[in-house]
């Protein structure tokens, strides 16, 4: 149960780190943070549910960092839009 738990983990980690490559305080931040926040939890124990808790509220964030980045695309596009519709 541990190693797929590990598994998941690291998928996670991997996963937000890519994800900051478009964070707005830039990619090293988020990796200082990341880590940070990733340590903290290291003693988290061997139950599964306690585990489990840390895993569902980063996966989460990385949710909530796409909905932003995605937003963040489609306000690009729709301002260039307009720009493109008045000329």
């Amino acid at each position: 149960m541990a190693n797929s738990l590990r598994g998941e983990v690291l998928y996670l980690y991997k996963n937000l780190l890519y994800l900051g490559q478009d964070y707005p305080k830039g990619a090293d931040h988020l990796k200082r943070l990341l880590k940070n926040v990733f340590l903290k939890n290291k003693d988290v124990g061997k139950d599964p549910e306690k585990i489990r808790e840390p895993i569902e509220r980063d996966e989460f964030v990385m949710k909530e960092l796409e909905a932003l980045y995605f937003l963040r695309k489609y306000r690009a596009m729709k301002r260039y839009s307009d720009v493109n519709k008045t000329n």
